[in-house]
């Protein structure tokens, strides 16, 4: 049955992976902007973490200044006591500061061995952080390269539109338009004067007709 469970989830991871790699291969921005937030969202995650960590040392720290305190002002009561010969408060203060004294070198060594891994874990932040900023010149970069691609397609098809999809005229194009546009008008304004001198004649042969 776990065999069987296994070779289930890894088919389903293996069309995962593929599904993702196409998609990828589409739109590789989408995917490093997905990618760049998930990013994010972990080193969000993990300085929380570390914020956390940090209180705790500082707990420890606290809670090691007060065995400390506790350590010494038992000391003193020992001598006191054994000065007085009060016998069951000597040893009442002698097993506190065995108490204190174990306390306290165990939480030196919590104190050693949490700053020891809050450095451990500081410099994988950095590192973190330094890997999402790569990330993001990547996306600069990669976005650059997009928007190049596209101002060259966008040239080229109004440059040479027979080299692609001809969403764009062409300067040929316009050129033939603008020709076209010309003889039209140039054609309407030859019409133009030409109604305009027949009109000229008609009134030139009406005044002559009136004077005879």
């Amino acid at each position: 049955m776990n065999t069987l469970w296994n070779r289930i989830k890894y088919t389903v991871q293996a069309d995962l992976h593929s599904m993702l790699d196409k998609k990828e291969s589409k739109n590789p921005i989408a995917m490093l902007n997905q990618y760049i937030k998930e990013a994010e969202k972990q080193t969000e995650s993990v300085g929380k973490l570390l914020e956390r960590q940090g209180k705790l040392k500082v707990e420890l720290e606290k809670e090691f200044t007060e065995a400390e305190a506790m350590l010494a002002k038992r000391r003193r009561q020992l001598e006191l006591a054994q000065s007085t010969g009060e016998e069951d408060l000597v040893a009442f203060t002698q097993d506190e500061i065995h108490t204190y004294e174990a306390r306290a070198n165990e939480l030196a060594a919590s104190i050693t061995q949490s700053e020891q891994e809050l450095i451990a874990l500081e410099r994988k932040f950095e590192e973190m952080k330094h890997k999402v900023k790569d990330m993001k010149v990547r996306q600069l970069q990669l976005m650059g390269k997009e928007n190049v691609t596209r101002a060259h397609r966008r040239m080229d098809q109004f440059i040479s539109p027979e080299t692609g999809d001809k969403q764009v005229s062409s300067v040929e194009e316009m050129n033939a338009y603008i020709e076209n546009l010309g003889s039209k008008i140039n054609r309407e304004y030859e019409v133009s004067s030409m109604e305009r001198r027949l009109e000229m004649l008609e009134k030139n042969a009406a005044s002559k007709t009136e004077i005879v």
